[in-house]
């Protein structure tokens, strides 16, 4: 039975996997161009319906990560309580910044949507937006790529220590945890994570092994003879 259950939670933990990199990857083809241009909170408005529909996919990802952090913590909890519990806690962090992420596109619509009818005119709009952005870039960097960086890190230690999944998997894990982390640090000093350009390569190993490991996840499970530590 505890087989069983453990091989169906194993499989949902890898379906939220899947689930959270592709919200991400919707939320930024559903903006495209919206939030581009120093008038773009003018603009804004044109884009509601994506808008809207990019910020509640980003709740839908905020919910898969609180979920993963939820599902895993007692399957880890069996070989490092004190690390699960640094896991899920980091998990939840990072969706609550992507929830004040979405917020900050909410209220950035809203905004664009007073202007638009006149009800906003004391206001610089281009400060305005560059302040709104700031805030939702700001948390998207720290959220989806520091924290994202440490989980990673805490998720693959306690993964290669107990073989819950093979350890090529987990060191797959451990280096693009530090890629991504690097690739977050240059954020902080200047370079534009959004673009697509060389230093973009820092993060694509976490993101090919997070997949590879939710299809690990789905198809195999845990391996369940590892779940419990060895008595001696």
């Amino acid at each position: 039975m505890k087989e069983r259950k453990d091989r169906r939670t194993a499989s949902i933990i890898g379906a939220l996997f899947i689930i959270a990199t592709v919200t991400s990857f919707i939320s930024v083809a559903l903006l495209g161009t919206a939030l581009d241009g120093s008038d773009f909170l003018i603009d804004i408005s044109e884009f509601e319906n994506n808008v809207i529909v990019a910020a509640m996919v980003e709740l839908v990802l905020a919910i898969s990560l609180v979920a993963i952090g939820s599902l895993i913590f007692p399957i880890l909890r069996e070989h490092d309580e004190g690390l699960a519990l640094g896991y899920s806690s980091i998990r939840l962090i990072e969706a609550v910044l992507i929830i004040i992420a979405a917020m900050s596109l909410m209220l950035m619509l809203s905004i664009g949507q007073d202007y638009e009818a006149g009800a906003m005119h004391a206001a610089d709009p281009q400060s305005l937006g560059a302040m709104m952005l700031a805030l939702r870039e700001w948390s998207f960097l720290i959220g989806t790529l520091i924290f994202l960086g440490l989980g990673a890190l805490i998720l693959n230690y306690l993964l290669f220590r107990s073989e819950l999944v093979p350890r090529w998997l987990s060191v797959w894990g451990l280096i693009g945890g530090v890629g991504v982390i690097a690739y977050g640090i240059l954020g902080f000093f200047g370079t534009d994570t959004n673009a697509m350009d060389v230093t973009t390569l820092l993060a694509l190993p976490i993101a090919v092994q997070e997949m590879a490991f939710a299809l690990w996840l789905i198809v195999k499970g845990f391996n369940v003879m590892k779940t419990v530590p060895d008595s001696a």
